[in-house]
């Protein structure tokens, strides 16, 4: 499938909405290795190579390893992730996916262990944003580069 749409062209307006969107999320406290790590992870949920590839080069950029990136879809077997970002992944996962069980009591302990409220909530939005753009590069039919 090619690009169907272009939407920022055809709707302006929904673009800069979407980067305010990533604005106030990127100013909640989340580590930038961290934050992208969660925008991979709910990228590989949804199928959106347009954002799996986007977001593994910009983790890159923030130094991280590519054994991590590459493990992302396993992290739960995987030793090299950090309880906190453990913690973050379950929650992407549950938000990402909350029509199947909504987000269980025990995953919202788990993660206000390792984030205050106020970055609970900075992680939720960041999550329901890269949903978002996922949701807008598949259904436009946005590819990945191809190189």
């Amino acid at each position: 499938m090619g690009l169907r749409l272009n939407y920022a062209r055809a709707y302006p307006e929904a673009l800069e909405a979407m980067l305010k969107m990533e604005k106030f999320s990127k100013s909640g406290g989340i580590e930038p290795q961290l934050y992208e790590l969660v925008k991979i992870r709910a990228s590989q949920i949804n199928g959106c190579a347009y954002c799996i590839e986007t977001h593994t080069k910009d983790a890159r950029a923030f130094g991280e390893k590519e054994r991590r990136i590459y493990l992302l879809n396993a992290w739960r077997e995987a030793p090299c992730y950090s309880e906190k970002e453990r913690a973050a992944l379950e929650i992407t996962e549950y938000v990402t996916r909350i029509s199947e069980k909504g987000v269980p009591n025990e995953a919202y302990e788990n993660a206000r262990a390792h984030f205050d409220e106020r970055e609970f909530v900075a992680l939720v939005v960041l999550i329901n944003t890269i949903n978002s753009w996922n949701r807008i590069a598949i259904s436009t039919g946005m590819q990945a580069l191809m190189i």
